[in-house]
């Protein structure tokens, strides 16, 4: 709905005031009346009409006064001013239009002509108005250290500031052509994470979810991060879609720095609490015969409860510690892979999983090194166990190539089916796919987010789906080789 204009009526005469009020009431304006020029100013700087009519002659401060210092308040001196006069001199309209009148309507006056002015003079200042917030909305988005794109209904690029001419490699001139497709203008550069985010696009793309364009990590460059965030404007037809591309690179390099001081005080945490787990081991071994049940039960819960936050702690301090976790040039060779999982299903007491590789991928070594590649692996592993029904999952791990220089490597298991909101944020650090966090299910949330992580570090991809007419997920990573 349209908003109406605000006119302000300034006259010392209550009928002459009256007489206008009804008038302009019926034709949609708001009114606001002031009986006199102090009272005038006053308004005006309350209210910031869209035009002003304004007597000449009032007791006190006469119009061309009140005309004059309107023009000289910087938020009201662009507000229009028609002065409503019975004096019809020349010398009188000059006086009027030095101190910055617009117009002029001599009484008795036409209702008529009042009405044709007031919309001409209103029109052209809201038409004053937008054209002077664009410029200055065009200046700060110009000069905005985030880049601000404006996508059509099919997803082509209408409109790109230099921030993000600069993230998207697109030509600096700004009269230079665009409409290219914005995901075939990312793909050049970066990965969208986590990619099933990015399946709704353009559709649900104002979905409140997290969206990163991240510039994979290399030998002389850390990772690039770019937060993509869909503003909730309202849509008009035509007019697009605004994207706003936010660096967050310099809070991942700050998380680095926290991480390097986390690595320092993490064993003054888990130091104590290794004597602790043993000192709980060797007593329950050396009671167990001579004990009540009561003090054996209770060194049981206090054992488990040592080994839970010992594995909390670990958790975290992996977490904490993952830029340590990916460095380039230290690949995992794939003939590693099945004595990993083999190992790794052992110490997690899960049945023996089916790993396959291809001959073709033996001699291969990834992107991700060793330590990544063990920490992932054992992530994925303890959670198929974890939201098994019966902590007994059957899991497969199938490697396949994908590409030239990418392998993908799938984790099946047969545990639970999850909803499509837990499918897009099982990623997010410390989410848990749990109905509400009751905290019943172990651990911190931080696993898979962990794993997304290293991934995507490296310019991989991590995808999780429900397995097609069967329970259970799969696990879907899709990983550089080393080149």
């Amino acid at each position: 709905m349209k908003e109406a204009s605000t006119i302000l009526i300034v006259d010392d005469d209550p009928i002459a005031r009256e007489t206008l009020e009804a008038l302009l009431s019926s034709t949609g304006y708001q009114i606001v009346s002031a009986a006199s020029g102090f009272e005038g100013l006053a308004r005006a700087a309350e209210y910031t009409p869209d035009a002003v009519l304004l007597d000449v002659m009032m007791p006190g401060m006469n119009g061309f006064e009140v005309c004059k210092r309107l023009r000289a308040d910087t938020r009201l001196a662009e507000v229009p001013i028609i002065m409503i006069t019975a004096l019809d001199d020349r010398d009188a309209r000059l006086l009027g239009l030095r101190t910055g009148a617009d117009d002029f309507i001599s009484k008795p006056f036409d209702g008529l002509d009042l009405e044709v002015r007031l919309q001409t003079i209103t029109r052209l200042n809201r038409f004053r108005r937008l054209t002077t917030e664009r410029a200055r909305f065009e200046w700060i988005i110009e000069h905005s250290q985030e880049g601000y794109l404006i996508l059509d209904d099919l997803g082509e690029i209408r409109y790109a500031n230099p921030k993000a001419r600069l993230y998207l490699g697109l030509p600096h001139d700004s009269n230079a052509p665009l409409g290219q497709d914005f995901l075939d203008v990312v793909s050049q550069r970066y990965r969208c994470q986590p990619p099933d985010a990015w399946q709704v696009w353009p559709e649900q793309l104002a979905q409140p979810v997290a969206r990163f364009l991240v510039q994979p990590e290399t030998t002389t460059a850390r990772a690039c991060w770019l937060l993509v965030e869909v503003p909730d404007l309202p849509r008009v037809a035509g007019m697009g879609r605004v994207i706003c591309l936010r660096d967050v690179t310099a809070q991942q390099a700050l998380q680095r720095d926290i991480y390097s001081f986390h690595s320092l005080v993490s064993h003054k945490l888990v130091t104590p609490l290794n004597p602790l787990v043993a000192g709980l081991e060797l007593l329950k071994v050396e009671t167990r015969a001579w004990a009540s049940t009561e003090v054996n039960d209770l060194i049981d819960a206090a054992l488990r409860g040592a080994n839970d936050l010992y594995d909390q702690f670990m958790n975290i301090f992996a977490y904490l510690n993952l830029p340590a976790l990916a460095q380039v040039g230290e690949g995992c060779p794939l003939a590693q892979l099945e004595p990993m999982v083999t190992r790794l299903s052992t110490e997690i007491s899960l049945e023996p999983v089916t790993v396959t590789v291809p001959s073709s991928l033996q001699a291969t070594r990834l992107a991700l090194s060793v330590r990544a590649m063990e920490l992932a692996l054992r992530e994925i592993l303890e959670n198929a166990k974890k939201f098994h029904p019966r902590q007994t999952p059957a899991v497969e791990v199938i490697i396949s190539h994908a590409g030239d220089t990418d392998i993908c490597l799938q984790v099946c298991d047969d545990g639970l089916t999850l909803s499509p909101e837990q499918l897009v944020q099982v990623w997010a650090p410390y989410y848990q796919a749990e109905k509400s966090f009751t905290g019943q299910v172990s651990g911190m949330g931080l696993g898979l987010s962990l794993v997304a992580a290293l991934v995507w570090n490296v310019g991989g991809t991590s995808r999780l789906y429900n397995r097609a007419g069967r329970a259970g997920v799969v696990v879907e990573l899709i990983l550089p080789l080393e080149r």
